[in-house]
């Protein structure tokens, strides 16, 4: 288990320091698109990015072919990670916790399930705000000096409005979460608001379709947020090209005209690291027992 190195505040008092929270101090502000199985991790890790986040909704669609509508179970999300974890080791992964499994216990059992699949970090989220807060102090709890970054969602713009959001969003960062995100922002007033109104670290969804504005990481940064996140841009990409490909497929019987559409066999290959897991296999082959 990887612990959190610690630094000391202004004021003295210990500070976490987490993987996440060091890329936010590297970077200012970081970029994280979703992947949604051990493929799609190799492939942000390969193409540069230094983080990653494992979407419910897209763990959902990928596994189970089902929209997000509470069928996934936290065994599933775990599971998961830790293939997410191994096949891109290199840089750190956040999970989707949704809320937490059940009650502040249940939350704990995730909170290290998920430390033990080698996460760095989970969004956790929950309705009424008074048990929300319980289940964050629960999770703080659990989470003790290791390194993981705890993300506290309210969906509360929605249902009672940005100021409850943002009232919400500080009584969470009071109970221990890390940094807070806010559901649903419908312009770029309500993201400057959470941006000033927000005390602490601030992620921001930016979701291909949804009601909140596109931005990039410089303009959200400037409006006072440290992680964008991309969740379905991957799942999003992968299933428009499928589509694409066994559209083309099935009407014309061959795929000859269409190869610049797909990757070659010599770059999969590649993404997958063939090559150094030949030479390894190689190299440990010409171990053989003396008769």
């Amino acid at each position: 288990m990887m612990m959190a190195k610690g630094t000391e505040s202004a004021d003295g008092t210990a500070r976490r320091q987490t993987r996440i929270h060091r890329l936010i101090e590297d970077q200012g502000v970081v970029l994280i698109p979703g992947c949604h199985d051990a493929l799609s991790a190799a492939i942000v890790e390969k193409t540069g990015f230094s983080a990653g986040i494992i979407s419910g909704s897209a763990l959902s669609a990928s596994l189970l072919g089902k929209p997000d509508i509470g069928l996934l179970t936290q065994p599933e999300m775990a599971e998961t990670t830790r293939l997410i974890c191994a096949a891109a080791p290199d840089i750190p992964f956040i999970a989707d916790a949704d809320t937490g499994g059940g009650n502040a216990l249940n939350v704990q059992r995730t909170v290290k399930d998920l430390i033990a699949a080698g996460a760095a970090g989970c969004f956790l989220e929950v309705i009424p705000a008074d048990e929300h807060a319980a289940k964050i102090a629960a999770a703080r709890e659990v989470i003790g000096d290791s390194d993981f970054f705890l993300v506290a969602r309210t969906d509360a713009r929605s249902t009672h409005g940005l100021a409850e959001a943002i009232s919400r969003a500080n009584f969470y960062l009071e109970a221990g979460a890390d940094a807070i995100f806010v559901a649903g922002p419908r312009s770029d007033e309500d993201l400057k608001e959470i941006g000033i109104k927000i005390n602490g670290l601030k992620a921001c969804t930016m979701l291909e379709g949804g009601i909140t504005p596109l931005h990039t990481p410089e303009e959200l940064k400037e409006m006072g947020f440290h992680l964008v996140v991309y969740p379905f841009t991957s799942i999003y990409a992968s299933a428009r090209g499928m589509i694409d490909m066994l559209k083309t497929l099935k009407e014309s019987g061959t795929t000859r005209d269409h190869l610049n559409k797909v990757t070659t066999f010599e770059e999969f290959n590649q993404l997958l690291d063939v090559k150094s897991c030949l030479e390894f296999e190689k190299r440990y082959s010409s171990f053989k027992k003396d008769v």
